[in-house]
């Protein structure tokens, strides 16, 4: 189930809660450049924006879900488990490739003792990771193009071959049907107002005391944020094995704010538009193998020597004065709430 209409996506009717406008104005707070606040807010929409034709994926999303958006309602006195879910990314098409190299998806499962239904609830990218991670090049747009929309998709059944074969399938817990119910209400809220997906982890450098500048907004970011909200509504959650996920961290000094699209339509910033539209040519889509080797060492070349990448966020543009090691994949434990 998607948790949007799709292609348009349009919420009505949406409660916006003292809290979450709270959190709107530290993100306005944050964006207020000479006093910056790190890490940057990720900042909230009030609803999801139609989804441009242009962006196509080339596996739909969330295919067996509920087209309306809705998910099924618990009685009170169900029984609910809640399973942690983890698998290889597009290992239904890698297998277990790329989990040797610990890239890794996760989610949520519930079974409802009760009834013996299965569910599956995760949040992922419309358009695959590439789209959310890198834009395109537009004929007759000056700015950089974005196909970055990630949401919650929740779908009757668990996978059981899918998610154990590679990757885990641990219960971690049980919850009432009301506690259920209200994580649903809550799942709801947080897919219409978080709606960007975000690839990046900024920091200064690997060490515990580094400083942040950016945090991700992923699969695994909305797993810690539901499994959070259970804690709040009561949910004792415990797993037995480690609880590791996946982390893409980009090593920076201070990152250096530079603005939104208006970048690419003044003529003062006619050479920094030039440069930052080099940058993501070298991470276009659809390349040949020899271009694809040829952007590799062009980013090599922007990265490690220049010591420069473009990072968006917020649909804004920070300039990130690259540091060793630049850039890394970690697998690192991140206990339950």
């Amino acid at each position: 189930m998607f948790l949007q209409h799709y292609p348009k996506m349009k919420h009505s009717g949406l409660i916006i809660h003292a809290a979450l406008l709270h959190f709107w104005t530290l993100c306005l707070a944050g964006s207020v450049h000479g006093n910056q606040v790190w890490p940057v807010p990720y900042k909230r929409v009030d609803r999801r924006p139609d989804v441009d034709p242009y962006c196509q994926a080339l596996y739909p999303f969330c295919p067996t879900g509920d087209p309306g958006g809705q998910i099924p309602y618990m009685k009170d006195s169900d029984i609910i488990s809640v399973f942690r879910l983890q698998t290889p990314v597009w290992e239904f098409k890698y297998g277990d490739l790329l989990g040797k190299l610990h890239i890794m998806h996760d989610a949520i499962g519930f079974t409802n003792e009760n009834t013996g239904r299965n569910f599956t609830m995760e949040w992922y990218e419309l358009f695959q990771l590439g789209n959310c991670t890198f834009p395109h090049e537009r004929e007759n747009i000056s700015a950089p193009f974005w196909c970055n929309q990630g949401a919650a998709c929740f779908y009757e059944g668990i996978d059981d071959i899918h998610w154990k074969q590679n990757g885990t399938l641990e219960k971690i817990g049980e919850i009432s049907g009301e506690i259920f119910n209200e994580m649903a209400r809550w799942v709801q809220e947080d897919n219409a107002t978080g709606v960007f997906y975000e690839t990046w982890t900024v920091k200064t450098d690997p060490g515990s005391n580094a400083t942040t500048w950016f945090e991700s907004y992923d699969c695994s970011q909305f797993v810690h944020r539901t499994y959070r909200k259970l804690l709040e509504l009561g949910a004792v959650l415990l797993s037995k094995t480690q609880t590791n996920y996946t982390k893409i961290y980009l090593y920076s000094g201070e990152p250096i704010y530079l603005g939104d699209d208006a970048i690419f339509q003044q003529s003062s910033t006619k050479d920094l538009a030039t440069d930052i539209l080099m940058f993501y040519h070298t991470f276009r889509p659809h390349q040949s193998v020899w271009e694809a080797i040829m952007s590799l060492l062009e980013a090599y070349e922007k990265m490690v020597l220049e010591k420069t990448f473009y990072l968006y966020f917020n649909s804004e543009y920070w300039k990130l004065p690259m540091k060793y090691p630049y850039f890394k994949i970690t697998y690192e434990e991140i206990p339950l709430p």
